[in-house]
């Protein structure tokens, strides 16, 4: 599970998606394989969580990583290529960005 925290190291990563309620859960099928069988094997992973929007229109991915170089190096690799493009066969856009926690409520 993430822990959103401002004292915590890890890299943040928030991706969000945007979809069509025809395709919205078949990009979160998709995410979840990938989450289960490759993405949270890799080196440096923390944890993530998948997040959908009333309208199924907009999906958005927290994840953690140890460090930055770890989110590269799996985006970098054949396996998160190939889990890429069919991304992209399902949704309109999608765009990793890397942040810093900046503040937390609780």
């Amino acid at each position: 599970m993430p822990h959103i925290s401002r004292n915590q190291t890890c890299q943040t990563v928030i991706t969000t998606f945007e979809v069509t309620p025809g395709t919205c859960q078949d990009l979160l099928d998709e995410l979840t394989d990938a989450y289960s069988h490759f993405i949270s094997r890799q080196p440096g992973f923390v944890a993530a969580g998948l997040h959908v929007n009333d309208a199924q229109t907009r999906i958005a991915n927290y994840s953690q990583w140890q460090r930055r170089e770890d989110f590269l190096a799996m985006l970098r690799l054949p396996e998160m290529r190939e889990h890429n493009r069919r991304f992209a066969a399902l949704c309109r856009s999608f765009e990793p960005v890397m942040y810093e926690v900046a503040a937390v409520f609780e």
